[in-house]
Parts: C-alpha cells; sequence; structure tokens
C-alpha cells in the first residue's frame, strides 16, 4: 500500500529521509511533548527539497506513445519490465550523478526521490510502477507548492484523542476497488479491522497492516471537506499479541495529495466513514 509495495500512494511515501533535528526517539513519545517533537518532524519532512510539496507531475507512460512527457527531457518507452531512456547531450540529463547521452534500461525507483537515478539539474525523475504500469515521477525544490507552503494546520495534542483500541484480523487478506484522487479506481489491500469506542459508541475501520506491524487506515469524519482535508491518514504502532493497540487520534496524518495534486492517494474504503468529528491531528496544509 506504500510507495514500493503497493498500487497506491500511502503513508511513507515522498520521503526524503529529513526530519530536521528532532529524533525517532524524541517523535515517538507519548504525551505533548512527543506530539510537539512529531509535529517538527513532519515539518521537516514535507519542507524538504524532495518532500511531498515538490512534486509536479506523475507521467504514464502509455498516455505518451510517442515517448515525450510534459516538460521532461529525453525518450521514454515502456519496455515490459523496464523503462528505457534515451537521451542526448542537449537534454542535460544525468544518470548516477553524470552527464548521460545514449540508451539505458531503468527499473523502477526504490530510494528516496533525493537519490534517484535520473536527474535534470536540481529536479529529480523518479521512474515508479504501479499495477504492471510504469510512470515518471518529476520532484523539484523549487515547485509552486513548496514556495506557497505555510505550514500544517494541526490541533495541538489532547489525552482524550488516544484511545484503547483492537485490531481484528481477516482471516484472509482483501482488496477492495476504491477511488483515487487522480480519479482512476484501484485495488486497495486490507488485513483486518480496528475497533475502539468515541463518543461511547463503537467504531470500525479497515485497516492494513504494514511490513513493520504498524497499521494503516484510511478515514473520513464529518470535518472531512469543511475544516479538515476530504480524508486522512490513521497510522496506529504494531499490536500487542492479544490485538491490544493505542489508537492515537493525535497524529492523524494529512496524505501526500493534500500536499500535491500529482499524488494517487486512495479514498476511504467502505465503511470508513466516521460519523462524528475527528478535531484532532493534522487537519489541513496552509498556503500563503
Amino acid at each position: 500500500m506504500t510507495e514500493g509495495t503497493g498500487s497506491t500512494d500511502g503513508p511513507t511515501t515522498a520521503t526524503d529521509g529529513s526530519t530536521g533535528s528532532t529524533t525517532a526517539e524524541e517523535a515517538g513519545a507519548p504525551g505533548p511533548a512527543g506530539w510537539r517533537a512529531w509535529h517538527e518532524q513532519r515539518t521537516a519532512t514535507v519542507t524538504a527539497p524532495y518532500g511531498p510539496l515538490a512534486l509536479t507531475g506523475t507521467h504514464w507512460l502509455d498516455d505518451a506513445p510517442d515517448g515525450r512527457l510534459p516538460d521532461v527531457a529525453g525518450h521514454w518507452e515502456a519496455a515490459g519490465d523496464e523503462v528505457v531512456l534515451t537521451a542526448t547531450a542537449e537534454d542535460g540529463l544525468s544518470l548516477d550523478g553524470e552527464p548521460f547521452t545514449g540508451r539505458t534500461a531503468l527499473t523502477a525507483d526504490h530510494t528516496p526521490p533525493a537519490q534517484a537515478r535520473i536527474a535534470q539539474g536540481d529536479r529529480r525523475l523518479v521512474v515508479v510502477r504501479r499495477e504492471g504500469l510504469w510512470a515518471v515521477r518529476v520532484w523539484d525544490p523549487d515547485s509552486a507548492n513548496r514556495r506557497a507552503f505555510a505550514g500544517i494546520e494541526a490541533t495541538p495534542y489532547h489525552p482524550e484523542w488516544v484511545l484503547p483500541g483492537l485490531y481484528r484480523p481477516y482471516g484472509a487478506s482483501r482488496t477492495v476497488q476504491v477511488p483515487n484522487a487522480d480519479g482512476r479506481d484501484r485495488g486497495l489491500g486490507l488485513s483486518g479491522e480496528l475497533a475502539f469506542h468515541l463518543e461511547g459508541d463503537e467504531h470500525t475501520l479497515q485497516v492494513a497492516q504494514e511490513e513493520d506491524g504498524s497499521l494503516w487506515a484510511v478515514f473520513a469524519d464529518t470535518t472531512s471537506g469543511t475544516s479538515s482535508y476530504r480524508f486522512r491518514f490513521l497510522r496506529p504502532s504494531a499490536p500487542a499479541a492479544d490485538g491490544r493497540v493505542s489508537v492515537d487520534f493525535n497524529r492523524t496524518l494529512l496524505p501526500p495529495c493534500a500536499f500535491a495534486e500529482h499524488f494517487i492517494c486512495p479514498f476511504p474504503p467502505p465503511g470508513n466513514t466516521l460519523p462524528v468529528a475527528v478535531t484532532a491531528g493534522e487537519r489541513t496544509a496552509r498556503t500563503r
């Protein structure tokens, strides 16, 4: 479900490894101090030169049969399990840090955008593959979104939003088709449901389980599209052996597409729109 493992843009998509001066230990600590460190870390990640604000395009090769991509130098061709790039000196491309001319075969980049093999000046051209389709993503530190960004609007920590939860895995993983931010439907893998009580009632969210054991939910609530972005992410830590897990809505995340329109974030699956107002966590991205 994340950049390297699925077809959509999830909570670990679009980072360049930048976390500012905040350590993972500080950001992972409970309580208000840990929340402030987490918020600082999130802001540093989002505003990094090749963070999510820097994405200026996702170009599908199937949409460019002539091999020419908008505002991207070179000739790009999908060829089975690889992408063939052809460039001249006038294209101004580099490969692994060296000027590139000629023809080369590329596979999907699985490193942060800053470490992409192909560059055009300060821009990074990242090769991705989703559901068998190839695309080139353009990351530009001088993007309009990065220049206009004024911060993440987030509700300060409050202990009432830290809830005991229970993870109930499905007998087998499921895939549901959901709309994505780019208007296409794609499969969203789900591994179980997360149950918790809010305002006196039990609620559940369908979730996926990441490789590190943590959970990931895409959800909406009654604030979505008004005082918060139209949907958000929740990423609880790995459950205990008996399924118990802390559900901390203070750390609700904005999806990557809240920062740049070229991500393909999944919308919430059926049943993941809560009938209550979740006023906690990240709400919107502010612009100048």
